[in-house]
């Protein structure tokens, strides 16, 4: 299977302007490098200042050395900011190609869960839950999380 031709992901009419661009973001840049057991999944994400930033699983020979799209668009996006400013997530847009063709909006794994609400608890986050498209916040992703003072 290649990328090209797949069919993307209808945004939800309750998805705002700004997240169906995160999501067409995500969808383009995972059409561009997509190549299976190797580049999966592509994210993008908007900070409270409004910048958006992207990221790309990146798939290593020992599972371990695997990186979730997630955190290399939130390190891209804390690779931005000043020093002295806090990394702080408004909207995640995370999306995967189906075997049918199809782009899919996907939940976070649960390690990327973790991360995205250790940074940014009140970040809203898009996931596919059944066959529908819904925003959660990212605590109501993590029921019970023990929340860290940094």
């Amino acid at each position: 299977m290649s990328a090209e031709g797949v069919r993307p992901v209808t945004p939800p009419a309750t998805m705002p302007g700004p997240d169906v661009e995160l999501l067409s973001l995500a969808q383009d840049l995972l059409a561009r490098v997509w190549r299976q057991g190797r580049h999966e999944v592509a994210t993008a994400l908007r900070t409270a200042d409004g910048s958006v930033h992207t990221g790309v699983h990146v798939e290593g020979s020992c599972r371990r050395s695997s990186i979730c799209a997630e955190g290399v668009a939130m390190g891209a996006a804390r690779g931005a900011l000043a020093p002295e400013a806090p990394l702080q997530v408004d909207s995640v847009v995370s999306v995967q190609i189906k075997p049918a063709g199809q782009f899919r909006i996907i939940a976070p794994c649960g390690v990327c869960r973790e991360l995205i609400s250790d940074y940014s608890p009140d970040a809203t986050v898009w996931i596919t839950a059944g066959e529908t498209v819904e925003a959660m916040g990212a605590l109501d992703l993590l029921p019970e999380k023990s929340r860290r003072q940094w």
